[in-house]
Parts: C-alpha cells; structure tokens; sequence
C-alpha cells in the first residue's frame, strides 16, 4: 500500500495552502492513504485545518518547544523518525520545503525528487528542467522510500471540509529523535506590510528595472494595495536594489500561481516566465512592443508605465 506522509507548513497558526495542494499531489495517486504530520509548539488549531483537508485520513501532532520556529535542522530528524512506516514523504517546493526535505533525504539515505508537476502513477512523476522549457518524466527505485517536494504552482489546493477529523483522531505522535542544538533560532526581523503572502496571494503585481529606482518602485506598492495583492519583484529588479530579496519572482525566487499577475517593466526573461508559468491571467505593461513578456501575455499594454499605473489606480478608485 502507498502510505504517504505529508509534512505541512505552517505559520502564525495557519496552515499554508501548499499544504493543501501537496495533498492534491498525493491524491493522484491511486490508493495512496495520505496522513498529515503537523510539528509546533501548540498544534491544535493547525491539525484541525489540516484534517478538514479532502482526502486526508489522520493528521499526526508533534509538539516540542524546539518546533515554535520552522528550523530546518530542528525539524529533519523528527520528519525522518515519523516517516519509517511511510513510502512516500512530500513537503511544499516552497522556501520552507526547500530547506527541510533535503535534509530528510540525507537522513533517510535516499534521493530527492523535486518539484512535482504531475503524477503519472505512485512512483512516476514529471517534473521541469532548463527553466520549464522541457519537462521530463522521471521514475523512482520503488524498494526504497521516496522523498519529494511538489510543485505548488502546479495543483489546485485539496477542498475544505474532508472527514479525517470526524472519521479518525487526530493523533498525538512522538519522534524519536535527538533535535540538534548547533542551530538554534535567535530572531525574526520581517516588514509587516499587511499585503498578502507573495507565495499564496491570489493577486500578485511585480515591477521590473525598468522601474530605474527604488523610490519608483513605490508605485508597485500603490497599485497592489488597490488590488489587495502581494507584490514581487524581477530579478534584475532585486539585483539593482529596488526590491527586496524575499520579492524575486523566478527560477531562483519564488514560483507562484495566482488568478491575477501583472508584470509591469518586466521585460520577461525565461527565468522569470517559469517563475509564472501557471498565473491564470498575466497582464503585462511595458513600453516596448516587441517584449517577450507579451508572448505569453493574455492582456498587454504598450506604453510609458509611469502614465498607465496612476491611470489604473485611479480607474480602481
């Protein structure tokens, strides 16, 4: 039987919807009994969402002071104790997922799959190589347990409102593992700008260098806000310092999916694209016609941005 263990992400008492969307991964394959493991201080709230996940059967509770912050090296080896009776343990392709499954690989002495796109059967999968300008079908070994990250931007979040938490308990369980004590969380130190999460967000409106300063940048954030959106940022945008890091949408930021994505002086390098690739609606502004960014465009406008933005914001009232 295909047992598989997702290890969900979560902040502030919230479950990321990432989670939800690992589950949807794991509910392709035919099968699969997909349970959820929750590791924090308090997890009580968090395992209730989690177990109001369609799809889901049990949610397992792992509470240890040594979880309040998601710390990689904290969380490694209890993942790795709770998955043994497992065949498959999945994490978000997320920062967060990013960090921590390798290092459950390590432990469990197995490979890394990454980013899952598409199940093909329970140890067959695709995934993107070269930027997402191939996509390859991959297999792994089936006598030995698979480790993965999934693809957020590839599958729809698991609907709300499963049965796990009336038709099974949601269980307390203990990882027997040493937690490290190298690493240790000292401070958190993050703007509270009260737009939503860059990765989550349903609205997303990124600016480019085409920007030229990092006090023009600020007419991304007007925009945003009108919309109620998150707001990223090109690479050569973070790279001239008009943007924050934690900003860059791409092959080496943040892969996102929201309904809505406006690119505005965003020239659309392939790097980029891949970052939003599976947006519903792209809308690009931009004053030169001939940008790549307009060959995936379902909207363009050509034109100076600095006339179109203040035009949108005011049309938005």
């Amino acid at each position: 039987m295909t047992k598989i263990l997702i290890v969900a992400e979560h902040a502030g008492g919230k479950l990321n919807a990432a989670t939800a969307k690992c589950v949807t991964c794991a509910t392709a394959i035919a099968g699969a009994e997909i349970d959820i493991a929750v590791f924090a201080a308090d997890a009580g709230d968090i395992a209730a969402q989690a177990a109001a996940l369609a799809g889901v059967k049990k949610v397992l509770t792992v509470e240890n002071a040594a979880n309040a912050e998601p710390l990689a090296a904290v969380l490694a080896p209890q993942v790795a104790a709770v998955a043994a009776n497992y065949t498959h343990v999945f994490g978000p392709s997320t920062t967060f997922g990013k960090d921590l499954m390798p290092r459950v690989a390590a432990l469990l002495g197995v490979g890394q799959l990454s980013d899952i796109m598409a199940v093909e059967s329970a140890y067959r999968f695709r995934r993107p190589v070269y930027a997402g300008n191939a996509i390859v079908t991959v297999e792994a070994p089936q006598d030995k347990k698979l480790v993965a990250t999934v693809r957020a931007a590839s599958f729809q979040p698991a609907a709300s409102g499963g049965s796990a938490a009336i038709e099974s308990a949601i269980e307390s369980a203990s990882a027997a593992a040493d937690i490290p004590t190298h690493t240790r969380f000292v401070s958190r130190s993050a703007p509270a700008t009260g737009r939503p999460d860059l990765q989550t967000a349903s609205r997303v409106v990124s600016g480019g260098r085409a920007l030229g300063s990092a006090d023009n940048f600020k007419i991304i954030f007007g925009l945003a806000d009108k919309l109620k959106a998150g707001v990223g940022a090109s690479r050569a945008a973070v790279d001239s310092g008009y943007a924050a890091n934690e900003l860059q949408v791409g092959q080496t930021g943040k892969i996102i999916s929201p309904e809505l994505y406006v690119a505005v002086g965003i020239s659309g390098a392939i790097q980029h694209l891949t970052g939003i690739k599976d947006a519903r609606t792209i809308v690009a502004i931009n004053k030169d016609a001939e940008a790549p960014i307009f060959e995936v465009a379902d909207i363009g406008l050509v034109g100076d941005l600095f006339k179109i933005v203040p035009e949108l914001e005011k049309a938005l009232g």
